[in-house]
Formats: structure tokens, C-alpha cells, sequence
């Protein structure tokens, strides 16, 4: 076995929750508010130290999600706008993601959601933020 696998299989025990393809909806459910905690501590700095597991991650629960959640045909744009007919909303009713104008400059796709939006949106219609991207 090579040094830098001794040193993963070292460590392995300890990680192995964080870097494993869950197989189920707790693992799953774990991973996501992990990434959750990420997109607050990275935000958009690629060059933030934790960047690339947050990459990861997100690699993970779109593998999960991709096998056990039927996809919303479309872009994100579509998804938002199935997901506000399906609960009844107009684009006043999203305060927390900005003023009428904002989302309905979001809607017509001249402006991408950022990610305290995407993470709100995902909170709201609890899914994963990732369906927004």
C-alpha cells in the first residue's frame, strides 16, 4: 500500500461518513445539511480552503439524488416555476429572496440566484439547493 493510502486508511474510520455515497435517507439527510453549513462558511470563494469538499459533497447527494428522486424536467428556472404553481405562489410572495423585480428578473433568467437564495429556496420547498443550480 502506498504512504498517502496508509495515511487515508489512517484517517478513514473518522471520514468516512462525509466522503461515502449515502445509500440511504439519513446518510443522505446528513450530507445535505453538511453542505448546507459549507455554502454558509464558503459562499462563492473558490479559493476558500473548503471549497473542493464542498464540491464533493455536492457530488455525493446529486449521485443519490440522481437514483432515488424523479427529476424536475427543465432548468432551474422551470423547477422554481413548477414548484410556485404547485404551492400556489406568485412572485410577491418570496420577501426573502428580494423585492417583485428581483424575482421576477430571476424568473426571465436575466439574473442567477446567489447562493443565500439557493439555499433559502431549498429550505422552503425542502429540497436540495442543488436543484436550483
Amino acid at each position: 500500500m502506498n504512504t498517502q493510502l496508509k495515511e487515508v486508511a489512517k484517517v478513514w474510520p473518522s471520514i468516512q461518513s462525509v466522503f461515502s455515497v449515502p445509500h440511504n435517507e439519513r446518510d443522505y439527510n446528513k450530507l445535505v445539511n453538511m453542505l448546507d453549513s459549507l455554502i454558509d462558511e464558503v459562499g462563492n470563494n473558490a479559493s476558500h480552503p473548503l471549497s473542493r469538499l464542498m464540491e464533493t459533497i455536492g457530488s455525493l447527494i446529486e449521485s443519490y439524488e440522481s437514483q432515488n428522486y424523479p427529476d424536475i424536467e427543465g432548468d432551474p428556472i422551470n423547477a422554481l416555476k413548477i414548484l410556485m404553481e404547485e404551492h400556489g405562489l406568485k412572485q410577491s410572495d418570496f420577501p426573502e429572496i428580494g423585492s417583485q423585480g428581483v424575482v421576477s428578473e430571476i424568473l426571465s433568467g436575466k439574473r442567477q440566484l446567489n447562493v443565500r437564495q439557493l439555499k433559502l429556496l431549498g429550505e422552503r420547498f425542502k429540497v436540495s439547493p442543488m436543484v436550483f443550480v
